[in-house]
């Protein structure tokens, strides 16, 4: 198998210069939705910087990690290889390899029209995805980080909002896959989506997501979000194979590495 390379890039999270269960949904009732929806799954809460709760380190972070896409290097932010201890069914570790990175761009066309209009009021910067692989080539995940223009507030309402309104076990709203040719990943397109996982940083304009599937294109009639298929008992096809632990497991680490680069960004010389 040959694995795709991020196309488009120098080695940093910027281009070089050159250049379900999918349920009918009423119209009247989904423009509705679509009007009074904010953002995004599970607010992350904790402090960027260990040990400095004041207001303007909080406010210098936040910034900071708005940055990052284009001041850190793609390899840190998705790494080639993730380690996922723990990170699989009944405790049983993960390893993910990274087999494709889509070129960065703005928002347009990534999502479906009705998860655009939700994540449309904290806005779009950059999006920055890619794609991975278990270590049996059994499945594909995509996780993407969307970097947002909204301040720490309007992140912060949004995530309360979609969280009250429960938005994060919708099928209606799971984020789109990232196939890449001439990779294990290359038919996992939307009919493919199995499980998914979106969250909203309380404390950066960021917002996490990962999408999961089978890596041998098998459509999926029913699928399940990540919370409910990694419940202890869940009986789903996605639950089963574990699909739940993928995209929690992945997206979960690809935050932690976000993380990890914003304390070098705030740092200043002596």
């Amino acid at each position: 198998m040959s694995f795709g390379e991020p196309e488009g890039y120098d080695g940093y999270a910027r281009p070089r210069a050159l250049g379900g269960r999918r349920r009918p949904q009423a119209v009247a009732a989904g423009v509705c939705l679509v009007l009074g929806l904010g953002l995004v799954t599970g607010a992350v809460t904790g402090s960027w910087l260990a040990g400095d709760s004041g207001d303007d380190g909080a406010r210098s972070a936040f910034t900071a990690a708005g940055d990052l896409w284009h001041s850190v290097p793609v390899d840190q932010l998705f790494p080639p290889t993730v380690q996922g201890r723990g990170a699989g069914p009944g405790g049983a570790d993960r390893t993910w390899t990274r087999v494709a990175v889509a070129p960065d761009g703005d928002c347009a066309g990534a999502f479906d029209p009705l998860l655009a209009k939700v994540l449309d009021p904290v806005g779009c910067t950059r999006l920055l995805r890619a794609t991975y692989t278990d270590a049996t080539q059994s499945h594909v995940t995509t996780v993407g980080l969307l970097f947002a223009k909204a301040d720490a507030a309007a992140m912060t309402a949004l995530a309360g909002r979609f969280e009250k309104e429960d938005l994060g076990r919708r099928t209606d709203l799971m984020p789109l896959p990232y196939a890449a040719k001439d990779t294990v990943a290359a038919g996992f397109g939307a009919p493919q989506r199995a499980s998914w996982t979106v969250s909203v940083l309380t404390d950066a304009p960021v917002v996490v997501y990962a999408v999961s599937g089978w890596a041998d294109g098998r459509t999926v009639d029913e699928p399940e979000p990540a919370e409910e298929a990694m419940e202890t008992g869940a009986g789903s096809a996605p639950a089963q194979a574990g699909l739940g632990h993928e995209a929690q497991g992945l997206a979960d680490r690809v935050e932690r590495a976000l993380r990890k680069n914003v304390g070098p960004a705030t740092e200043h010389p002596s």
